[in-house]
């Protein structure tokens, strides 16, 4: 029985290294990229790196296909059903301590500042983490801040099995909270604030947010991701994409338009006004931490990230503490020069 699924490994490294290779006719190497959730404003990089023929000038052949919340990309890639994913760092931390042979590795850091929130309605009595003892949370069940709710709840000194928590589509979460069919909603702050205002909803006068970060969790979270396949074995691809990538965030920060294009491309029934909102919000509050000027966007700091690393682990009960190495790998950003230090 050992025997036989060693043979089946094999094979199926074998067969996924096979596939990266170039074929004869394209000459490029093809790539399956999942992205953190459905097509929206703060994707418009990807798409400018894949039309503007980015990827293709460092020899890949890149698919793009929407996702379904950021902790549910990381299984997608770790299974080998994607080769590049965008998602949550804590679900990918989470994985590589439980899953160390087979939990993908980041290469490059897009959201490094916490964005996790529970949104309440403005006139709700709840304040803290800590009042929603005997009340009802919910969230779209692959929500990286529903995910990361039993972490933040053990910092923030909360009993989370007096909590009671349900699932919900994500297009009925904000609508599910405005009538008081849940008392909180999980979710990343801009993600809800922008579905809400697409649906009628003024987030500025009618939501508040409950922040993770005042529960003491300061940590990262949209990261981009490769299998430990490719990171191993073809470096220059990783090096690649990161190029073209990089290289599509300056030009849609310089000029959102060409971007949102490509966006609404990919989905006419998207409000672009909303988007553009949502697009320049994210690289302004979600993107822009104080540390970028030191350290450049897409790296971390080693320190913060082993708090990060020491906090899963911690409140999650894991019993191994994967090194910063086998979270976050930064031998494939570009050059310190050619990142961004200021958004």
């Amino acid at each position: 029985m050992k025997f036989a699924r060693s043979c089946a490994a094999l094979v199926f490294a074998l067969t996924a290294s096979l596939a990266l290779l170039p074929t004869s006719a394209s000459a490029e190497t093809k790539l399956k990229m999942t992205l953190n959730w459905k097509f929206e404003g703060p994707q418009a990089w990807f798409f400018l790196a894949q039309e503007k023929g980015y990827f293709k000038a460092e020899g890949l052949d890149v698919q793009i296909d929407s996702g379904e919340g950021s902790a549910a990309s990381i299984p997608k890639v770790a299974s080998g059903a994607y080769d590049v994913g965008y998602g949550d760092l804590g679900a990918i931390i989470e994985m590589a301590s439980k899953f160390p042979a087979s939990a993908p590795v980041a290469v490059y850091m897009m959201y490094n500042v916490t964005p996790y929130v529970v949104a309440v309605k403005a006139n709700s009595p709840y304040k803290t983490l800590k009042d929603f003892e005997g009340h009802t949370l919910g969230g779209p069940g692959n929500d990286a801040a529903l995910k990361l709710f039993p972490v933040v709840a053990k910092a923030a000194g909360v009993d989370s099995s007096k909590v009671n928590i349900t699932n919900m589509a994500p297009n009925l979460r904000e609508q599910m909270l405005m009538r008081d069919q849940i008392d909180g909603a999980f979710g990343f702050m801009l993600t809800v604030a922008f579905s809400a205002k697409a649906i009628g909803i003024d987030p500025d006068k009618e939501l508040r947010f409950i922040k993770y970060a005042d529960s003491g969790v300061d940590s990262y979270s949209n990261t981009l991701f490769f299998s430990q396949q490719i990171v191993k074995n073809h470096p220059e691809v990783v090096q690649g994409f990161l190029r073209a990538v990089n290289r599509a965030i300056k030009e849609v920060i310089a000029n959102p338009e060409p971007g949102l294009d490509l966006v609404m491309k990919r989905d006419p029934l998207l409000n672009r006004n909303i988007e553009r909102e949502r697009l320049i919000a994210t690289y302004k509050l979600q993107m822009s931490s104080p540390e970028i000027a030191r350290i450049g966007l897409g790296d971390v700091d080693d320190v913060r990230l082993k708090r990060n690393i020491d906090l899963i682990v911690s409140t999650s009960n894991l019993t191994r503490t994967p090194a910063l190495t086998e979270v976050f790998d930064r031998r494939f950003l570009p050059p310190r020069s050619e990142r961004p230090s200021k958004l």
